[in-house]
């Protein structure tokens, strides 16, 4: 029995002849080339349908060994049901032409895979190269990989992790940021997470496969190299109008001294163990600092010294250098690196970019002070010094003595992070490396390392790591320091790169060797170069000293890849005095030697008035004879 629904009436005229009558019209042999038509479509369909799944297949196959089946004749098939008598059936040529093109294009992908290789936990680091890390215009980290191929691994992907600047491998533990599918370049994105506890601002990447259930580095790990990109401050860095620079005297500070002589340029020391900590002043109350998720106490009343010293300067229209230097503090031990914690006896140490400890606290001090001195309310750093004289390891930068490659890398670490922490803030700061005179000393059993071999050393380092924008602050004192004619013929000073001192007398053999296509920064250009610290002393006479600074600054001004000459000093010092020292404008306890003339005057149109004298002491009877 069946029932109707509402919906089941039966049309109002019923005519199942009518529909027999429309059938009878179609042609004879319609039906059956319809269903040839039908099948032939469906057929290349899958052909082709097959073609690009075999493409994708060996594509996402990542060296798996497979056994492959052998190939269908498809004509076979073809004929098998192909009624033997047909009529042609006109597809249109641009359908074939369809075809055929989309065929071509998956055999040519196909034959363009890449490569493959077996790879070793030995042979693999050196695999891919990462060719860019950056911070991407989106805010994120962008890594592109470069390889000749592709590694064989567990899976089809390359994974990008992100390691701690004292990491030397990918612990057991480590979770990827990134992963994507391996090719010739492949190209992996991650968050930067800048300023909280997951902040990847001052990490190094590194891409790894999956081997034999490990995660394996194909590359050397690499930096970001443009931390500038999310700077908050990002004026233009303002040229000097002289390189004429000089180690002010703090004592002398608010006078009108510094007016009188025309300083363009001024340097001022740092020691950040002497930042750290409250103060027990009312009058300055400790500085609550918030860096990547932790809070750091600075010394209010220290603080207020520097913001004194910095908009002075700045006010003045000085271009202003700071010297980050590491002093010892038995309450910020974590400073210091593990190396240099005993036996040193140097005023300064090594950083610490060995401890999470030690790489927290210098970025936080480096993201601090680039903050409170990238504009005018405190006054403006636009130059930045990290460590003093870094070849003069027991003298200035102690570590427990160590060959000079390990050497480099700690100082490296710590170097890379306050870059890092002060360009993230200001785009235009410029951050140096110091070296003394002593270039290519070659002594046996030297404790201490030689300038030229830091430089060289380090720039490999740099670039290898991701290569940055940093410069040289040099200081081509005399030798000895006692004498003060540095056109006096020594053993020690050569005009070539194979000298053992650098001195304004072959300062030339240092631009010259910054020139070498090697050492130029990101742009293509020869890096930045401070003369950063250089005197004369005053003890073989007032007008000696006068005629060595006029040497040294009309030498300097005829390269215009030196950026600034600080002189050392404004004022005479008692202990350096004591060692025949005597390097100041100014007496100790008063009075201006000749040397405070020349200096007002050298960069003003009145120069020579004031410098001509010293053609006869250094016989000479023009300047363009000292330049080489």
């Amino acid at each position: 029995m069946s029932f109707r629904t509402g919906n089941d009436k039966e049309p109002a005229e019923y005519k199942p002849a009518n529909r027999r009558k429309k059938r009878r019209k179609k042609k004879p042999g319609a039906a059956k080339r319809k269903r040839f038509t039908n099948r032939l479509w469906i057929l290349l369909a899958s052909v082709l349908i097959l073609a690009v799944t075999g493409a994708v297949f060996f594509f996402t196959m990542d060296n798996k060994k497979i056994e492959v089946e052998p190939e269908i004749d498809i004509s076979e098939l073809v004929e098998e049901k192909e009624p033997q008598q047909q009529p042609e059936v006109d597809m249109g040529e641009d359908v074939i032409d369809h075809i055929v093109t989309a065929g071509n294009a998956v055999w040519d992908a196909f034959n363009r895979r890449p490569e493959s290789h077996d790879i070793t936990e030995e042979t693999a680091a050196d695999f891919a190269d990462i060719t860019e890390c950056i911070i991407d215009s989106s805010g994120r980290i962008s890594v592109t990989a470069k390889g000749g191929g592709i590694p064989k691994s567990d899976d089809k992907y390359y994974y990008l992790f992100a390691l701690n600047t004292y990491d030397t491998a990918i612990s057991e533990n480590s979770n990827y940021v990134a992963r994507d599918y391996k090719d010739n370049e492949t190209v992996l994105f991650t968050s930067l997470n800048y300023n909280t506890s997951n902040s990847r601002l001052f990490k190094k990447f590194v891409v790894a496969v999956k081997k034999d259930g490990k995660y394996v580095p194909v590359s050397t790990p690499k930096y970001i190299t443009n931390p500038e990109a999310i700077a908050k401050y990002t004026s233009v860095f303002q040229e000097p109008a002289s390189i004429k620079g000089l180690l002010v005297d703090p004592n002398r500070l608010r006078g009108s001294e510094l007016d009188d002589l025309g300083v363009k340029q001024a340097a001022y020391n740092i020691p950040v163990a002497r930042l750290l900590g409250p103060t027990t002043s009312a009058a300055y109350p400790s500085i609550q600092y918030t860096y990547n998720g932790r809070t750091y106490t600075f010394n209010g009343q220290v603080v207020a010294e520097y913001d004194l010293v910095f908009s002075t300067l700045t006010a003045k229209g000085i271009t202003t250098t700071a010297i980050i230097l590491n002093n010892y503090s038995s309450s910020y031990p974590q400073l210091i690196h593990p190396q240099a914690r005993h036996g040193g006896s140097a005023p300064y140490y090594m950083f610490n970019g060995a401890e999470e400890s030690g790489v927290e606290y210098m970025a936080a001090i480096g993201s601090f002070l680039a903050e409170r001195y990238s504009d005018t309310r405190h006054g403006k750093i636009s130059n930045w010094i990290i460590a003093n004289e870094i070849n003069a390891r027991k003298e200035w930068n102690y570590m427990e003595y160590t060959d000079i490659g390990t050497y480099v890398e700690e100082y490296a670490k710590g170097f890379r992070v306050f870059y890092t922490a002060i360009k993230s803030v200001s785009s235009s700061a410029r951050v140096y490396i110091s070296l003394d005179q002593q270039w290519d000393r070659n002594i046996k059993n030297n404790k201490n390392y030689d300038g030229r071999d830091i430089l060289d050393v380090f720039n490999n380092n740099i670039t290898e790591k991701g290569n940055i924008d940093w410069g040289l602050a040099q200081h081509p004192y005399n030798v000895p320091l006692t004498e003060a004619r540095i056109w006096k013929s020594s053993k020690y000073v050569e005009h070539n790169a194979g000298t053992s001192m650098m001195t304004m007398e072959n300062i030339e053999v240092l631009i010259n060797y910054l020139r070498q296509e090697h050492f130029l920064d990101s742009n293509g250009q020869v890096r930045s170069i401070l003369i950063s610290e250089l005197g004369y002393t005053s003890t073989a006479g007032e007008a000696v000293q006068a005629a060595a600074f006029a040497y040294a600054y009309y030498k300097m001004d005829a390269y215009d890849e030196i950026d600034g000459f600080l002189l050392n000093r404004q004022t005479d010092a008692g202990e350096e005095v004591a060692q025949g020292l005597a390097f100041g404008l100014n007496h100790q306890g008063g009075g201006q030697k000749q040397i405070y003339t020349v200096f007002k005057y050298i960069d003003t149109p009145q120069h020579a008035q004031y410098t001509d004298f010293a053609k006869g002491i250094i016989g000479i009877s023009s300047w363009s004879e000292i330049v080489r």
